[in-house]
């Protein structure tokens, strides 16, 4: 067996930091180019053009253009305060449950050795003496206070450059489809690299002060770097549900008043909740999606850090190979920046019809890109051959395996995304049969919709499954770890064209507020349907992720309770499975109720303003957004608690009370009902909302065949679309939290369960 690789260890110091240091750098370089965009209006030119080089639509059309930026600058404002003030109030109330969460770790871990200061002999290898288990209980809380923080950070910063760019996306379009796009890509790509390189750079500077105070014990170390994993999801889970709560109580209201009764068109400024609806976009699809995607991104790298650190490399103390999750990772920033060019600069997007193939692109070019990079770092970064641990045995693995593992995994997520892709967007024949079914109401609508969301599960399936196979077949749990951060490698690409579709909706409500042509209104249509569907891409990498994490996770679990076999016939692992694979659907019952609550008393309130404000729906008076913004913040804030808190007591009380045998089955239960119910959700959702937008565009023939806005089978298609909003973007995406959330923290509670564990058993 060869321990030595080819790359240094003080290569590996090197090459961590910088590639998060250029990442930052080259995401603060794009921020610098939309804000070149200005958004105040400009003084006409020598060239009597407005001083733009390029004639704008409005000029034709004698709309006047300081007005119109002058619009789009003050609704602008009025998103970023909403969303701000929204977040600001949602922190607090996160911020509490941060330390009350906090303490627990403390005091759970502390007593697994009755907070005695001297040192214990180690778990895995009981020849060396390992830091005391107090110490570990105070890094673990320092590590989940930090990942807590740079989730709530990544969040908030992706939020800001969101309402940053959306008017500037807006005032783009009217220069033509490619500049908008440009603007929106670049402001996703902001976002995207930000997150990726924060998450690496912290957990990177996090390792090494760590590693001051443990010295040689690597297995403390990285079992208190676990909470850094932990810290991330449980921030996420919050950030998730209630923006998912804001903003789809915000979007069915405004649509089932708007649209349905009142016959007025999306985003329509008399519409009162049509400020809460585009607030409601940045809270929950950009600061809930970047902080679950960062959380999924710390809680991978923690898994095959855990499990790294009682291999050979841990042993061996090779600190290069240790961090070959990490050197993937930062490679991975490398790799999403070139392709990150071919979007904005190497190839134009000039038409419409360029949009989503060019989206499509960006994945194709990193997954391709990536293959190379992880084959470079596994020839460089880990020795020929070494050991993984193996629930109690050492695995002998060579460095070629591992690329697979890693590349299987990355593989898999294009392959997911694409299948994704197939059944959200309507230039295939799903979302076009569901369209057709809106003729006859919207009974048969609803039933084409769900149907296609179940179906659309078995690609995936087999996808996850395959990668399952081969990465546990050649590495163990360490390969269904590497193969997880495979498929979150390129994440940051995976941020840029997921935080595109918001931006450019919100664009699209920007256009329609200020009172822009319709052909601008076009233009952001077209951008926002390519964004629905690369939303739901995003949201099957997180899934098929979260799905691979999470196995990782309980693998890790696993060997840390010092369970050797998980024997499904024993009552009271059963009972676990059972109870497990239901919660998926308590917690969805629990976040679809509340969507329904705070929807219904946004349908009332806007009914109200458009009954008993005169001159509401003539145009000559202003509706009262405040109330709006108002009743989706409460509802969001008061709704978030009770799934929030399911989550997060299931492990400690199955924990406490059971013991580890029954968690174990309860982790695997909702593993195998969450990622089903968390796809078919989440593409039933995109499917009813593109099958709508299909309709609106009248494209094809078929497509105005069905009529223009306002018509029968439209109507049907609006409420397909709603009924679509909380699966698609309160409950599906929530679920993949859930299914990592519970994983990770019986992980770093796993020493107090495995010695104080299962108060009702031992009575018995």
């Amino acid at each position: 067996m060869t321990t030595t690789t080819i790359l240094s260890d003080l290569g590996t110091e090197l090459i961590i930091p910088i590639c998060a240091v250029i990442g930052i750098t080259f995401s603060l370089f794009q921020w610098y180019l939309v804000s070149q965009v200005k958004l105040s209006p400009e003084k006409p030119g020598a060239d009597g053009k407005n001083g733009y080089t390029e004639a704008l639509i409005e000029e034709e059309e004698g709309v006047n253009d300081h007005t119109v930026v002058q619009k789009c600058a003050e609704i602008q404002n009025a998103i970023s305060e909403g969303a701000t003030s929204f977040l600001f109030t949602e922190y607090q109330y996160v911020g509490v449950f941060m330390v009350i969460f906090a303490i627990l770790i403390f005091v759970f871990l502390g007593s697994v050795e009755g907070f005695s200061t001297s040192s214990q002999v180690c778990t895995y290898d009981t020849t060396k003496m390992c830091k005391p288990a107090l110490m570990t209980a105070v890094f673990s809380t320092v590590s989940f206070l930090l990942g807590a923080i740079t989730s709530v950070v990544s969040g908030f910063l992706g939020m800001k450059i969101a309402t940053y760019a959306n008017a500037r996306t807006t005032l783009e379009a009217r220069k033509g489809v490619s500049k908008a796009f440009i603007v929106a890509f670049r402001s996703g790509a902001v976002m995207g690299f930000l997150l990726a390189a924060n998450g690496l750079l912290v957990l990177y500077i996090t390792i090494n002060l760590f590693k001051i105070y443990y010295g040689e014990d690597w297995e403390g170390l990285f079992e208190s770097i676990t909470g850094y994993g932990l810290g991330g999801s449980s921030m996420a889970l919050f950030g998730r549900v209630g923006g998912g709560i804001y903003t789809k109580a915000a979007d069915v209201g405004a649509d089932l008043v708007g649209k349905v009764e009142r016959n007025i068109p999306e985003d329509d400024p008399r519409n009162p909740a049509v400020i809460a609806d585009n607030v409601g976009d940045n809270v929950g699809d950009i600061a809930g999606m970047g902080s679950d995607l960062f959380g999924s991104y710390a809680e991978s790298s923690c898994a095959a850090l855990v499990v790294a650190s009682i291999s050979s490399f841990g042993n061996t103390h090779d600190f290069t190979s240790m961090m070959y999750p990490l050197i993937v990772s930062s490679v991975g920033i490398l790799v999403c920046l070139i392709t990150t060019l071919f979007a904005t600069d190497f190839f134009e997007v000039k038409t419409v019809k360029q949009i989503e193939p060019s989206l499509k692109n960006q994945l194709i070019i990193s997954t391709i890109l990536m293959t190379i990079g992880i084959a470079i770092v596994s020839w460089i970064a880990l020795p020929s051959s070494f050991t993984i641990f193996n629930f109690g045995a050492q695995k002998v693995v060579k460095n070629w395996q591992l690329f697979l593992c890693v590349g299987v995994g990355l593989w898999a997520g294009l392959i997911i995304g694409f299948v994704t892709e197939y059944f959200t967007s309507n230039a295939y024949s799903p979302v076009q049969d569901v369209a057709d079914s809106c003729r006859t109401g919207a009974a048969t609508n609803v039933i084409f919709g769900l149907a296609l969301g179940y179906k659309s599960c078995i690609i995936p399936i087999f996808a996850i499954a395959i990668s399952i196979f081969v990465s546990f077949s050649f590495a163990a749990m360490y390969g269904v770890a590497v193969a997880a951060l495979g498929m979150l490698s390129t994440i940051a690409t995976g941020l840029a064209i997921d935080a595109y579709g918001p931006i450019s909706d919100n664009a699209g409500g920007i256009a329609e507020m200020a009172g822009m042509s319709h052909r601008i209104r076009e233009r952001t249509d077209a951008l926002d349907a390519a964004g629905n569907t690369t939303a739901a891409i995003g949201k099957g990498f997180a899934i098929g992720s979260a799905a691979l994490v999470s196995l990782a996770l309980f693998g890790a679990f696993v060997s840390r309770a010092e369970i050797t076999t998980v024997d499904v016939l024993t009552p009271k692992v059963f009972i676990g499975l059972l109870v497990g694979a239901m919660l998926p659907y308590w917690f969805s019952a629990m976040t679809m109720k509340s969507v329904g609550k705070a929807a219904l008393k946004m349908v009332e309130e806007v009914r109200r303003q458009f009954n008993t404000i005169p001159g509401l729906m003539e145009g000559t008076a202003k509706p009262d957004y405040a109330t709006c913004v108002k009743i989706s913040t409460d509802a969001s804030i008061k709704e978030m608690i009770p799934p929030g808190a399911l989550v997060m007591l299931t492990p400690l009380i199955v924990g406490i009370f059971f013991g580890v045998e029954t968690l174990s089955g309860v982790l695997a239960g909702s593993l195998v009902s969450g990622v089903q119910i968390a796809i078919s959700a989440s593409n039933t959702g995109g499917a009813w909302d593109n099958a709508k937008k299909y309709i609106e565009a009248g494209v094809s023939e078929h497509a105005r065949s069905l009529g223009p806005k306002g018509s029968d089978a439209h109507k049907a298609a609006v409420i397909g679309d709603t009924v679509g909003d909380p699966l698609k973007d309160t409950s599906g995406p929530s679920l993949n939290i859930l299914i990592k959330l519970m994983a990770v923290e019986s992980l770093v509670f796993a020493p107090f369960f495995a010695t104080h564990g299962g108060l009702l058993f031992k009575l018995f």
